[in-house]
Order: structure tokens, then sequence, then C-alpha cells
């Protein structure tokens, strides 16, 4: 995997494909292979994504206090300028959707168009979500990775969450099985604080083609989210996913015929 380098960090990154650039950023306690997986780009696109600090096999940590979504668009813009890419589709799932608006918003003139797949974030923090990463946190730091998996299992958030999304309840099992998760658990405490921006008037000043995708059965990125945000950005389209917990082959699909057809008709 290639890499570039900025503060004094390794960041990695994917590159496929050969057009117009979309970058595509993972989730919080993902790397490059989620957005890798759900999709690959149609001809004349060329896909990219890169390990934001504290995932996946960006090295080392870092100072915790850059743990943060506009940290995360600064490194974003960094990777741009390694690459010598002047415009790009900007997207991303979950965080990555709260990076690449965040980016869109500072950094205009780079952002041909976004694209906004599962928020988890408006214009504050994710403060239902906080919480039970908050737990998360704590129980890696007091007891490990394991014990605190363990723990977690047992307790009545987890089996809120479980009842309501099997998908989501893994996701959150997910950050104890990371293996850097100890090394990294600071992320599960800054960024669900952290916002990608302020207000909401703020997206009133995006003016390029701009797709939200959402999905219901899903606590931790709810529908009403890419509701809100759809309806808050100018022209923005609106495309409702197949929950994972129903198919997560249909819900694979739908991002790629959703994404495909969106980048086809604005940027071809």
């Amino acid at each position: 995997m290639p890499s570039f380098q900025r503060d004094r960090l390794s960041f990695h990154y994917r590159d496929l494909g050969e057009g117009v650039p979309f970058v595509f950023q993972h989730g919080l306690g993902g790397d490059v292979q989620q957005p890798f997986g759900l999709f690959q780009p149609p001809h004349g696109f060329r896909l990219l994504a890169f390990d934001c600090r504290g995932h996946g096999e960006t090295r080392p940590l870092g100072d915790p206090a850059k743990l943060g979504i506009a940290s995360f668009a600064d490194d974003l813009l960094a990777l741009l300028d390694n690459l010598a890419i002047e415009r790009v589709v900007v997207g991303g799932i979950s965080l990555g959707a709260a990076v690449a608006l965040n980016f869109a918003l500072r950094f205009p003139e780079r952002v041909l168009g976004i694209v906004l797949s599962r928020p988890a974030w408006l214009d504050g923090p994710m403060l239902d979500n906080a919480r039970l990463y908050a737990q998360i946190a704590r129980l890696i730091r007091e007891r490990g990775a394991r014990a605190g998996r363990k723990a977690f299992e047992e307790s009545g958030e987890y089996r809120r969450v479980l009842e309501e999304s099997p998908d989501a309840a893994n996701s959150l099992l997910g950050q104890f099985d990371n293996p850097r998760a100890e090394e990294t658990v600071a992320k599960l405490e800054r960024v669900p604080q952290d916002a990608p921006c302020r207000s909401r008037e703020e997206w009133k000043a995006i003016i390029v083609p701009t797709l939200v995708l959402a999905n219901r059965r899903d606590p931790i990125h709810p529908f009403a989210f890419g509701e809100i945000l759809a309806n808050g950005i100018a022209g923005a389209e609106f495309r409702e996913l197949t929950a994972k917990s129903v198919s997560k082959e249909r819900h694979a699909a739908d991002v790629q015929n959703f994404i495909s057809a969106f980048l086809i008709r604005h940027f071809t």
C-alpha cells in the first residue's frame, strides 16, 4: 500500500482506476478496506481513500489532540496535494461523511461534488453515540480490549443496540477487536465529541452536486440525519439504502449502484 508523510506520521492510502478522482473515506474504527470493499470505480473514475490518524496502517498515533474531523480533513488535503490532484468528488461513510462535509465547507475550491453515506453527525457532537463510544473506551482502558469486550456484551446498552440492529451492534464490538484498540482508544473518546460544522446555515454555501445515502434500522446512523442533510443542502439527491441488517449484499449493491449513477450523471 502506498503512503505519504505528514506531521511525522506515515499515512497509508489506496488508489485505483483512472479519471475523475473520488475520495471515499472510512468510518470510525475502520480503514481503507471499508470503502474499497463497498465500491469499485466505474470506467473513467479514480477511487482513493486513506487510513485516518489512529486507524488502519497509518502510524504512529501522533498527538491525540489531533484526532478530530478537521484534522482528518487537513490530512485529506495533504493527500491531494501530495498526488497533485486539484479537485475531487469527496465522500465518506459515517465518520468519512463528516470528514467530507468538513472538507467541502472549508476547501470548496477543491470540491467537484459530495457523497455522504450513512451520516452520523449533523452540526454538533453525536451525543447518543458519544456515550456508547465513551463506555467502550473506558472498558478498553480499564480492562483491556478482550475483557472489555466481554463486559460490553453483557451491558444493557449493547443489548439495546443489538435488538434494533445486529449489524450496528457487531460494529461496536469491532472496536474491541481492532488490533490497535488499546493504542488508539483516544479516538473513541475524542472523535464522537467533535462535529463537521457548528451550524446548518453553513450548508447553504454548498453549490456542487451532492448525494446523501441513508438506511433505516441503524441507531448509530439515524435515517433522519440523511433526510436532514439532503433537505439542508440545495439540490442534494437522497437515496435510501437497504439496511445491512436486512441484507449486506443488497446494501453493498445499493452503494455501488447509487454512487456510480451519481458520478456518471454529473461528472462524465
